[in-house]
């Protein structure tokens, strides 16, 4: 069984730090892509920030700066550092795994509430 379990979420002040963890199991973790997603009320769901295996990171033009996204293999978990957070951050915040060979496959995890307000 496939599950990826988010922690982390919750209410922050503008400006404030709040830090996102995503616990795999059931997947070989070293072969996937790990990935942050968020999506607001009324708009689709957008990359944050990604990590392959080779720690090479992406993140969107949006975050990039404040946020920092690692893993840790050895305990199946990535993480999302969040920093100088601002009211459009606010989103539930979704975990995926992912990878492309030898075929395609996509897990997620149930999405956590990130709230940024004053």
């Amino acid at each position: 069984q496939v599950q990826l379990v988010e922690s982390g979420g919750g209410l922050v002040q503008p400006g404030g730090s709040l830090t996102l963890s995503c616990e795999a199991s059931g997947i070989t973790f070293s072969l996937y892509t790990m990935g942050w997603y968020r999506q607001a009320p009324g708009k689709q769901r957008e990359l944050v920030a990604a990590i392959p295996s080779d720690h090479n990171t992406n993140y969107a033009d949006s975050v990039k700066g404040r946020f920092t996204i690692s893993r840790d293999n050895a305990k199946n978990t990535v993480y999302l550092q969040m920093n100088s957070l601002k009211p459009e951050d606010t989103a539930v915040y979704y975990c995926q795994a992912a990878r492309r060979w030898p075929n395609a496959y996509d897990y997620w995890g149930q999405g956590t509430q990130v709230t940024v307000s004053s």
